[in-house]
């Protein structure tokens, strides 16, 4: 089992659930986060002073997999997440973590299973 956490621009979460219902992945958690990478944030201006904001807002994927749809999963995001057809510096970034264990609340089911 893995653990992917995917962080995209927000105009781009339609097309990446579009593309993660393609291969059959239904189950994610959305998230609105900030940071900031190459792109370094923006200047903001405020009455009397501008103040640099570094921090971009982003939507965070979380994504628990088996492994037979981890390759599936991390090729629907990348197809999806994509600005352009070679991509833009901010499009994002995925993780993928080991997973130790899933635990279904509703019926106790463990592992694999409870994915």
């Amino acid at each position: 089992m893995k653990l992917v956490i995917a962080i995209i621009q927000p105009d781009r979460l339609e097309a990446v659930k579009a593309a993660l219902a393609d291969v059959e992945v239904f189950r994610l958690t959305v998230m609105d986060v900030q940071g900031f990478g190459r792109q370094r944030g923006h200047a903001e201006q405020y009455p009397g002073h501008d103040f640099a904001s570094k921090l971009l807002r982003k939507v965070q994927l979380m994504i628990a997999v088996n492994e037979e749809f981890l390759e599936p999963t991390v090729n629907a995001i990348l197809k999806g997440g994509k600005t352009g057809p070679s991509g833009q510096i901010g499009d994002g970034k995925i993780f993928i973590l080991p997973l130790e264990d899933c635990i279904r609340i509703r019926t106790g089911e463990r592992g694999p299973d409870a994915i």
